[in-house]
């Protein structure tokens, strides 16, 4: 088994609500445990989705009774040309290695692929997450020290 179904399954154990999670095969056994109450589920491991992707066009969450009565708001700038950089993990956010140290981007910054991003720390690993892309950061999605999700976007990008 190797990092990444590991991290697959940690994802589903804490989305799906199960409290624990035994794997066994030839040579190697994993115990995945939460402190929810328990909810017996039968499940395979979810297939891995793209971190990158194209931004959604913007489209209204809101539902059309609500939408009636709300007050008019100025239309939303249009993002389908960003590309955005998702979080691949459960985690907290980081946007530099220490407090003292310079953000690894900021807003208006070129990157590359293998630059870093960000951070995400998952049960006392940091793990640095490197673009895959060129391109302009834009917008900055998450706040420092912030808890993310999985497939949370985290960067909108413009491709250069």
């Amino acid at each position: 088994m190797d990092i990444k179904q590991i991290q697959d399954l940690i994802r589903f154990v804490s989305k799906s609500g199960v409290n624990e999670v035994s794997i066994e095969q030839n040579d190697f056994k994993i115990t995945i445990k939460t402190n929810q109450a328990p909810t017996y589920v039968t499940a395979g491991v979810p297939p891995a989705q793209p971190m990158y992707e194209h931004a959604p066009v913007a489209a209204s969450s809101v539902p059309a009774a609500i939408a009636e009565t709300a007050p008019t708001v100025a239309p939303v700038a249009d993002t389908s040309h960003y590309i955005t950089v998702r979080s691949p993990m459960i985690g907290t956010f980081y946007r530099s290695s220490t407090p003292e140290k310079p953000m690894f981007v900021n807003v208006g910054d070129e990157i590359k692929p293998g630059t870093v991003l960000c951070i995400i720390e998952a049960m006392k690993l940091f793990n640095e997450i490197e673009s895959e892309v060129s391109g302009r950061i834009v917008k900055i999605l998450a706040d420092n020290a912030s808890p993310v999700e999985y497939d949370q976007p985290l960067f909108l990008v413009e491709p250069i």
